[in-house]
This record gives structure tokens, C-alpha cells and sequence, in this order.
């Protein structure tokens, strides 16, 4: 069997530290980096937001302006591709975010048809 001890100038050590100083020169280089771009997301976070906030606001001004047909067109469509990607394998996340046009188009339509329904809305015929 082999001795484990080694001499304080074992060469073996030396490399060790040096490996050891490399990994933590390396640590706090991805970290910098990481922080750097945090700062950069976070700078353009308002930017975003309000790109968001107005493709959110086009969009529903446009379901809204659609007729039914498209919207129960679109509705489907979105919701089939949702299933399409769940029997795919796709994640739940991707999945979740699939439905999200399928449940935004339903909810204008369904908001259409309550809105007809109501009887404060009908017009009345007759004498």
C-alpha cells in the first residue's frame, strides 16, 4: 500500500491550488458576467413592459373587432395546437402558454354572447 502523506513542495499540492485558484477565478468571472446582464434586463424591463402592454392591447382591440366565426375559428385553432403539442411531449409550460390566445378568444366570444343574452339588450317586437 501506498503512503498518502505528502511533502509541503510536492508538486502535486501546488497544482491543486492552482486549480483550485482557477475554478474560483472562473466562479467570480460567470458571476460578474451574470450580474452584468441582470443589470442589462433589468435596464430594459420598462421598455419591455410597455411593448407587452401595447401587443396585449392591439390584440384584444382586434378580438374585439373580429366577428364570431373568427373568433371560434381562432379559439379552435389555438386550442388544437395546445393538445397537439401536449400529446407531442411538449412541456407544460409550453403547453400553458399555447392556451392562453384559445382561452383570451372563448372568453371575448362567450362576453359577445352574454351580452345578447341579456334582456335589457333585446329589442322588443310586437304591440
Amino acid at each position: 500500500m501506498a503512503s498518502s502523506t505528502m511533502s509541503d513542495g510536492n508538486p502535486a499540492k501546488t497544482q491543486g491550488g492552482q486549480a483550485e485558484a482557477s475554478r474560483t477565478a472562473a466562479v467570480t468571472d460567470a458571476a460578474g458576467t451574470v450580474r452584468e446582464a441582470a443589470e442589462g434586463a433589468v435596464a430594459r424591463l420598462p421598455e419591455v413592459a410597455a411593448t407587452t402592454r401595447s401587443a396585449i392591447e392591439d390584440a384584444n382591440r382586434q378580438m374585439r373587432a373580429g366577428s364570431d366565426e373568427m373568433l371560434s375559428m381562432g379559439s379552435v385553432l389555438s386550442f388544437g395546437f395546445a393538445i397537439g403539442l401536449l400529446i407531442g411531449g411538449a412541456s407544460r409550460l409550453l403547453v400553458a402558454a399555447a392556451l392562453i390566445p384559445a382561452a383570451a378568444m372563448g372568453i371575448t366570444l362567450m362576453d359577445r354572447m352574454s351580452r345578447r343574452g341579456r334582456p335589457g339588450s333585446r329589442t322588443v317586437q310586437g304591440g
